[in-house]
Parts: structure tokens; C-alpha cells; sequence
């Protein structure tokens, strides 16, 4: 078993999430993903990406909101 660690720059880390890096850079400062910083050089831990893209998954349900029924109207949005 390795215990070597994957690290992802903050571009790897974008083109992995499909965001652009600015939105990766904002992520890191909001404190939503985990960052290191090595002199001038930002990295990221694969497995630490990979666990806020688990965490974000949206669970059934997560989603009513968006589309909220009114009196007399069926479940299907038509009515």
C-alpha cells in the first residue's frame, strides 16, 4: 500500500471539477476545498477534490424547491 500523495495543481483541479480556476481559487478561500501552498505554488490533494465532488453530490428530494407545485396543479407540473 502507498501512502504517496496525488497532487493536483489548481488547473488539474479545475479540468477535473469542469470549473474554471478562478471558481477553484474561490472554493479554496471560501474553505470548501482544502488547499496547500509551497512557496509561490498552490496544490491540491486528489483525494481531497475527489471528496468535495462526493460531498456535493445532490441527494433526491434536494431539489423541490426549484420546482414548487401550486393548488390544482398535478405533481408532473401540468395541470
Amino acid at each position: 500500500m502507498s501512502d504517496d500523495i496525488e497532487w493536483l495543481s489548481t488547473k488539474e483541479a479545475a479540468s477535473r471539477l469542469g470549473l474554471t480556476t478562478r471558481t477553484v481559487y474561490r472554493l479554496i478561500d471560501d474553505g470548501q476545498i482544502p488547499a496547500y501552498k509551497f512557496g509561490r505554488v498552490i496544490r491540491l490533494q486528489a483525494r481531497e477534490v475527489d471528496n468535495f465532488i462526493n460531498g456535493a453530490r445532490i441527494q433526491p428530494g434536494d431539489l423541490e424547491h426549484l420546482y414548487p407545485t401550486t393548488a390544482g396543479n398535478a405533481a408532473d407540473g401540468e395541470g
